[in-house]
């Protein structure tokens, strides 16, 4: 038999509740327990470093390593690529908020690892490991990954906005992959990446990308309301890049998705070539 943490799924617990439930140690994102024969996985977003994405029920996870090209079997690395054979069992922990760490229960690494490309804590590009990671009880995960999910958006807005527009089209184009997540709740929900969608709202400028005429209202910060809309839907595979995003008055957002006319998608892809 397994070894049983004595925890409900959606449960939140402290860092130090974590190094006495598993008798690991209270640092980094991967914690090995040979007391336990465990690995503590935790893919924490307020850290801002990896670049951990949820497809579905599987969670696509950034190995170790903050500088420099990643050793598939270096640490844990190897622990995590080999646990479907070495009889370590593997939980997750997923921080939205600053020291609170949400269990989401076990995990099974479900495909093989591949490489990415990166910025490391030194801000250099280098090449990283990234192991798919599957909940294995993920129907009882779907009823608090909304709250998660809805947390984490406003979180990293507060930090998106204070950026400068250099600063944002740097992160904007800083990620490799161009596929948004996706994170099943009770219905598909896709996370976008914030430094897209306020990248875009600052090149248009107050002015919609399609019918070039002012926002029609300003918000309670007191900015041009306008939405982002991704000229080729994510829904249809399109990807979440500065080019392939606009900011468009509600109206014209609307119009986009009841009509999508050849026209107005030509215009946006001539706008958004430059």
């Amino acid at each position: 038999m397994g070894f049983d943490p004595g925890l409900n799924i959606g449960q939140v617990i402290t860092n130090d509740q974590i190094r006495d439930i598993f008798k690991c140690g209270n640092m980094g994102g991967m914690r090995k327990s040979n007391t336990t024969n465990t690995l503590v996985i935790v893919t924490d977003h307020t850290k801002g470093l990896y670049e951990d994405r949820w497809e579905g029920d599987v969670l696509h996870y950034t190995g170790m390593g903050k500088n420099g090209d990643q050793d598939i079997n270096f640490s844990q690395n190897r622990t995590l690529n080999e646990s479907n054979s070495n009889e370590v069992e593997v939980f997750l922990f997923e921080v939205i908020k600053e020291r609170e760490y949400t269990y989401l229960g076990p995990v099974i690494l479900y495909g093989t690892p591949y490489q990415d490309e990166q910025p490391g804590e030194d801000e250099q590009k280098r090449k990283v490991w990234v192991f798919p990671i599957k909940l294995k009880y993920s129907e009882k995960a779907h009823l608090i990954a909304k709250e998660l999910m809805d947390k984490d958006f406003f979180r990293k807005q507060k930090k998106v906005v204070r950026l400068t527009t250099l600063e944002l089209r740097k992160r904007a184009e800083q990620t490799r992959s161009t596929v948004v997540g996706s994170r099943n709740t009770l219905v598909n929900t896709y996370e976008r990446n914030l430094y897209v969608t306020e990248y875009a709202k600052r090149r248009a400028n107050g002015i919609c990308e399609l019918c070039e005429q002012p926002a029609p209202f300003l918000n309670k910060k007191g900015e041009p309301y306008l939405e982002t809309h991704h000229i080729d839907w994510l829904s249809n595979g399109g990807k979440d890049t500065i080019k392939n995003t606009v900011a468009l008055c509600p109206n014209c957002h609307r119009k986009m998705h009841a009509v999508d006319s050849k026209e107005d998608i030509i215009k946006l892809k001539e706008i958004r070539k430059f």
